[in-house]
């Protein structure tokens, strides 16, 4: 078989491993992670589809878990390996309670390992990171990516968008409601901000200061103090950066050292997951609770603190979900990263897309007494996603993170600059008329089509919608009972390939549950009528299907 073939093989095995198990894919990471070999559920998601082979190191625990021998997830071998290779399942459930069970497995593959070394002098190198391939005469090693990449997944860019331009590169018609990218659904940037840029464009041709240009961070320092934050007064404390999704990366590769964590929201934007893993860190979800308007839940915050929890990202208003969160909800997270001397990471970047009249309250504006972390940016609020201008800004306490903030300019400094004529983009944005409002009030284009997004959906049998309160995006609840799924990537690809309706699963945004999907309600009236009325019929078949019509 080739390259291919062998993962997708190994990821039939697996799936059915796993269930046989009976665990979920999250509580088969959290196994392997507990039990010493670190993985997240995008790992064990990317090793079930086959878009990944299985990492060699992480192998003997798996395997371990499983049941089965190495040979037989990596080949199809004999299943049992004997009864030193396998565990069992109460040995499992001690792992997933923190018990004694962790050490037993960790002490049993190092023996193992041990004398694997002492009954062999010439190493043998693992199918699983090693594949050579024979052309002419010669013998070449496949060039495979960093295993650092293996616990990073970013669905919305992933398998189903894929398939998606392969069909449109076929000719089919795809109604794409999978990402936040204003401009090709005909929301247009301001005017006065494209003949701003222009005109500057001789003075952005050189490289800028490393941290941005002072009258845009000077903009931005402005912005925060009408808000409230009058110590915002020095543009050292200002980064500008290629879109808050540069920032984001920047900040997690100068926080986190390999083991330590920080607390994401469940559901998040899968980015910063991501981003904390490919930093050598491990993000750890707190539950945003759906029957509270998707607010976080503090109390499973608490309980997730450890002593290696370095900060807290706070996503307001929310990707995917839409929700707003309330101040008093802010202050006891900000009370709680007091109590735990937590790094508070604020994504705010749809500060400015509000519906029904609502008020966003910065984090920065609540506390002078942790350090606060602001991101945001251009790309949403004033339809300029491609120019990349974004900023993050650094407040409250910040006497005791010298270090860290001297990381952020190594950084900001290795990158030489954000695009500089983007950067040209910010004063004018910052200061001018707002034109996000006439199209989120009661009369604009985003209310209407908010209105009518989660109005259809929750008319479809089955399917629950909070009414969102900003950005673009609602975060629909499949019933369980009504539509019993397992993998809900498979249902949003079969809806891709059956009606050419183009979503993004829950679980690619980090939720527990194979039971949400995310709606980008950006498309004119028009095509989103479309696309609910392809929905409709989709459900309707699934319901079928299932026998629960």
């Amino acid at each position: 078989m080739n390259d291919n073939q062998d993962k997708l093989a190994q990821a039939e095995r697996l799936i059915q491993l796993r269930r046989d198990k009976g665990l979920t894919a999250e509580q088969l990471a959290q196994a392997m992670t507990k039990a010493g070999a670190k993985v997240s559920r995008g790992a064990i998601s990317n090793w079930e589809r086959g878009t990944n082979g299985i990492v060699s190191s992480k192998l003997p625990i798996l395997a371990r878990i499983l049941g089965c021998s190495e040979g037989y997830l990596l080949r199809g071998d004999i299943k049992n390996g004997g009864k030193d290779e396998t565990m069992t399942a109460d040995d499992t459930i001690a792992i997933l309670q923190n018990t004694d069970a962790t050490n037993r497995l960790s002490l049993s593959i190092q023996e193992k390992t041990m004398s694997s070394v002492k009954e062999t002098s010439t190493p043998v190198p693992s199918t699983a990171s090693i594949h050579t391939t024979t052309t002419g005469s010669n013998a070449m090693t496949s060039l495979k990516k960093s295993t650092k990449l293996q616990n990073v997944c970013y669905d919305i860019r992933g398998p189903l968008l894929k398939t998606a331009i392969k069909m449109e590169a076929e000719g089919q018609r795809i109604l794409k409601l999978n990402i936040g990218n204003p401009a090709p659904f005909g929301l247009s940037a301001p005017h006065e901000i494209l003949r701003d840029v222009a005109m500057n464009l001789p003075e952005a041709i050189g490289y800028s200061d490393s941290q941005g240009i002072f009258s845009a961070r000077k903009a931005v320092l402005q912005y925060y103090q009408s808000k409230g934050l009058l110590s915002a007064v020095d543009v050292r404390d200002v980064y500008l950066g290629n879109g808050v999704s540069e920032l984001i990366v920047m900040t997690m590769q100068a926080l986190m050292n390999d083991g330590d964590e920080v607390l994401i929201p469940m559901p998040d934007y899968p980015l910063w997951t991501a981003a904390a893993n490919l930093a050598g860190g491990t993000a750890v979800h707190y539950r945003c609770n759906e029957e509270d308007n998707w607010h976080p839940d503090i109390e499973d915050i608490k309980s997730k603190i450890t002593d290696k929890t370095k900060g807290i990202v706070v996503i307001n208003p929310n990707n995917p979900t839409g929700a707003l969160y309330s101040d008093d909800v802010l202050k006891q997270i900000i009370e709680v990263a007091i109590e735990h001397d937590l790094v508070v990471m604020a994504d705010e970047i749809y500060d400015r897309v509000l519906y029904d009249d609502m008020v966003h309250t910065p984090m920065s504006t609540l506390s002078d007494d942790v350090l606060i972390l602001s991101y945001n940016g251009l790309s949403k609020s004033h339809r300029i996603a491609g120019f990349r201008a974004g900023w993050m800004m650094v407040s409250g306490k910040k006497q005791h993170a010298s270090d860290f903030i001297e990381g952020l300019d190594m950084l900001a400094s290795m990158r030489l600059c954000s695009n500089v004529p983007g950067q040209y983009a910010i004063q004018t944005a910052m200061g001018g008329y707002q034109s996000m409002k006439e199209l989120t009030s009661e009369k604009g284009r985003l209310y209407k089509q908010r209105e009518m997004a989660v109005s259809r959906l929750n008319a479809i049998k089955g399917i629950c919608c909070t009414m969102p309160q900003g950005a673009f995006y609602c975060f629909p609840k499949m019933d369980p009972a009504v539509y019993p799924i397992e993998d809900d990537m498979q249902f949003m690809m079969e809806l891709l390939l059956e009606e050419k309706v183009l979503m993004v699963q829950g679980t690619g945004f980090n939720w527990n549950a194979p039971d949400h999907f995310r709606v980008v309600f950006l498309p004119n009236l028009n095509d989103l009528e479309e696309a609910m009325d392809r929905l409709d019929r989709f459900f309707a078949k699934k319901r079928q299907q299932f026998g629960t019509a």
